[in-house]
């Protein structure tokens, strides 16, 4: 029973650390040590179809009527989490991407969820916050519609894409998660040149990807 139990937790090590791997294995994840990995389904000249197995993030919500706001308040806290505000009292490295969830809201302020990527060695046991607005996601298996672009992720950048990216899955009448959409970021304030953003929306069904004409 020991034996088994300790294959069991080897191979669900392993399963996290082929989750989140080697920022060398991503073109888009250039100045961290680890990056959330994923397998390409499909593409065509306006977005990419990719499939993400479930993997753990640390967050935080905040309220707020834009994005940039929001999330300048929610990364100085996830940020004192990986730098030493947490029981362990341990520095935790920075991977790849940051993630936004973003509600698909018209009026008023939305409750924004900033997420940061646990690296593969605190996958399985991640040191517990000391701030009680900072807690564990588990993101589940998924595919995901994505649309890239380049520059800063700012509120009107991010609206535009996941506008342009929903423009053209209602055009080939592909069902996805309307309520929320995510922003997504790979590059720190420091990088100037060639960043990369994106935004996600969530398969429901099979996921389309039509060939572009």
């Amino acid at each position: 029973m020991v034996y088994l139990a300790g294959l069991v937790g080897l191979v669900l090590i392993l399963t996290a650390e082929a989750r989140v791997g080697n920022s060398s294995e991503s073109r888009f994840c250039t100045e961290s040590k680890e990056c959330l990995l994923y397998d390409l389904v499909c593409k065509n000249d306006d977005y990419e179809v990719r499939h993400y197995d479930s993997v753990k993030w640390v967050s935080t919500d905040e309220e707020a009527y834009f994005m940039d706001k929001a999330t300048y308040t929610a990364f100085r806290r996830l940020f004192n989490y990986i730098t030493g505000s947490n029981k362990a009292g341990v520095n935790i490295d920075m991977t790849a991407p940051v993630t936004v969830k973003v509600e698909e809201k018209k009026w008023g302020s939305s409750v924004f969820t900033l997420s940061f990527l646990l690296p593969s060695t605190h996958q399985m046991t991640p040191p517990q916050p000391t701030d009680d607005k900072v807690y564990f996601t588990e993101m589940p298996d998924m595919k995901v519609y994505v649309r890239g672009y380049g520059g800063w992720m700012m509120s009107l950048t991010s609206s535009v894409n996941s506008m342009l990216l929903k423009r053209q899955l209602d055009k080939v009448q592909a069902t996805y998660n309307k309520d929320y959409h995510y922003a997504v970021g790979y590059d720190s304030p420091k990088k100037i040149l060639n960043r990369h953003n994106e935004v996600w929306y969530i398969v429901e069904g099979e996921p389309v990807c039509p060939t572009s004409s």
